[in-house]
């Protein structure tokens, strides 16, 4: 079964319908469904996308926290966890690649597209293409 992984970007834009990449999240979803694709993200990307609603208010912050429940239910998603080792590993691409942009959590989720195999993204981050992925939310 393939499997696709969605980042923080992708999680924003279907809860919050202003935003930019709403409707091209949607449509996505709609069509890795009918592929019976498992998404994969991680601990790192809900907490990133929390932080992202912290700010913007009560309704949102409960619709984030509620949306975080249903993940961790999902039965057609893998939640990875946030291990020591994972951690550690990101940190050392992190440091690795000095002449990227990329964010410690970008570089776990390479790490975790790479152990899963995964080659496709629900993303629209560039860095992502710079890791040789496939971005499902650009262009």
């Amino acid at each position: 079964m393939r499997h696709v992984f969605a980042d923080t970007g992708y999680w924003i834009a279907i809860l919050n319908p202003r935003d930019q990449l709403h409707d091209r999240a949607k449509s996505e979803s709609a069509r890795l469904r009918q592929e019976r694709v498992i998404l994969v993200t991680t601990e790192m990307i809900l907490v990133e996308f929390a932080n992202y609603y912290a700010e913007r208010g009560a309704w949102f912050r409960q619709q984030a926290a509620l949306a975080i429940q249903s993940i961790q239910r999902e039965p057609n998603l893998r939640l990875v966890e946030q291990t020591r080792v994972l951690f550690r590993n990101a940190l050392v691409l992190y440091h690795s690649r000095l002449d990227k942009k990329w964010s410690f959590t970008d570089c776990a989720s390479i790490l975790v597209m790479q152990d899963y195999k995964i080659d496709a993204i629900l993303a629209h981050d560039i860095h992502f293409e710079q890791a040789g992925f496939t971005t499902l939310l650009r262009g």
